[in-house]
């Protein structure tokens, strides 16, 4: 994670608490100009005003902090039905959903698997019916829609 991730990480702390939202990820990532991009949720979900409240509170701090020394674009929203699980506290509270897991190089042949998650450790991810995944293998893992 990089320090402006870690400082926004903590600017968001001091904005949810005491709020049922959820921080589920901070990304700051240069595709053609500077993104921040927050995801965050709740239970029944966030809606646009929501994201809107965010937004305003969390541009104020970064104004105020000088966190990141040249122009960037500021999204917050919903991290999707289709969230990428990476943070430990995801693969606890989504244990039981079905999950694409794909890795970086294929495994057995096969770069793709869908499966019940069962749990994370330090060395394996543990998909129903799959052996387990070495997690240095394991690129992305997002929750599962079925169309």
């Amino acid at each position: 994670m990089s320090k402006v991730e870690t400082q926004v990480e903590s600017l968001m702390a001091e904005i949810l608490a005491g709020t049922d939202y959820e921080l589920v990820d901070v990304d700051y990532i240069k595709e053609r100009d500077w993104y921040l991009r927050i995801f965050v949720d709740k239970a029944g979900g966030i809606d646009l005003d929501d994201c809107q409240k965010i937004s305003e509170q969390l541009g104020a701090k970064l104004d105020t902090a000088d966190i990141i020394g040249g122009a960037y674009i500021l999204e917050v929203s919903s991290p999707g039905i289709d969230r990428i699980l990476k943070k430990d506290k995801d693969f606890v509270r989504e244990a039981g959903k079905v999950v694409d897991v794909t890795l970086y190089a294929p495994l057995d042949g096969k770069k793709l698997f869908v499966g019940e998650l069962l749990s994370r450790d330090e060395k394996f991810l543990y998909v129903k019916d799959i052996a387990p995944l070495p997690r240095e293998k394991v690129a992305q893992v997002r929750l599962h829609i079925d169309f």
